[in-house]
């Protein structure tokens, strides 16, 4: 349940359109739902303004298709991460609208009738190709809970040039995400060159001293620029989510 269904739900009760009884069967869910191997958090989308998304790593697809169908019936927008086909194939089933992004392993279904106006912009720039999984996670994320999202991919400091290029594109941006593995170094450079605020993804790209993300998360986290929050090692979904956070505090209200 979103804010948007509860409100419609209220309104239906005021206006005697429903019965209480009815109304109480369509809160009986609130606060979560248990279904014996996940207890889906359905009051999430009032807190939060989006429901619960699925992590899909160590489910089953039956598990994770299960999950979404509870979602789903609950009147909210579907995100899943860390998906793969055979997931795909179960969700598919429960409705063809679901859309799967094999590079950022997401899957998004779309529940409102209606397109929302992305809100925004969030850059989500990345050091080197190899990133480009980890930042799509974070594109998809940011624009399914509602921004406008542009990409800049491989523009990392071993050719500096390709990032002082898209000057425009990082000055016009509210917030930008900035996905490096190696040396983790582009997030400090960005930060040093301009005043928006940055969430750093490391990601696990590297050679051996690379210890798998840990060298370029110490970067970041050590970095001297101002103003750049680190997430976890290829938490592409929450740098998407905070940096949506962060653009929606920029949007003006419209009437």
């Amino acid at each position: 349940m979103n804010r948007s269904s509860l409100k419609k739900l209220l309104e239906d009760l005021y206006t005697n359109k429903i019965k209480p009884d009815d109304a109480m069967e369509a809160l009986k869910i609130l606060p979560y739902e248990d279904i014996g191997f996940a207890k889906i958090d359905h009051h999430r989308g009032i807190r939060k303004g989006f429901p619960e998304v699925i992590y899909c790593e160590g489910k089953s697809p039956e598990q994770v298709a299960t999950i979404a169908k509870r979602i789903l019936s609950a009147g909210g927008d579907l995100l899943a991460t860390r998906a793969d086909k055979s997931i795909f194939e179960q969700i598919k089933k429960i409705s063809p609208n679901a859309e799967f992004n094999e590079l950022a392993r997401t899957i998004v279904i779309k529940t409102s009738e209606k397109k929302e106006r992305g809100v925004g912009a969030i850059l989500v720039a990345s050091a080197g190709t190899s990133d480009i999984p980890v930042a799509e996670e974070a594109v998809i994320t940011a624009e399914t809970l509602g921004s406008s999202v542009d990409r800049m991919y491989d523009v990392g400091v071993a050719g500096i040039h390709r990032l002082l290029d898209k000057k425009e594109e990082l000055l016009k941006a509210r917030v930008i995400v900035v996905v490096a593995g190696m040396d983790g170094v582009l997030p400090g450079v960005i930060g040093g060159l301009f005043d928006k605020p940055i969430v750093a993804v490391p990601t696990s790209i590297g050679y051996g001293t690379g210890l798998k993300g840990v060298s370029a998360l110490l970067t970041m986290l050590n970095s001297c620029s101002s103003g750049i929050a680190t997430v976890n090692i290829d938490n592409g979904f929450g740098a998407g989510y905070l940096a949506h956070k962060i653009n929606i505090l920029g949007e003006k209200e419209i009437e």
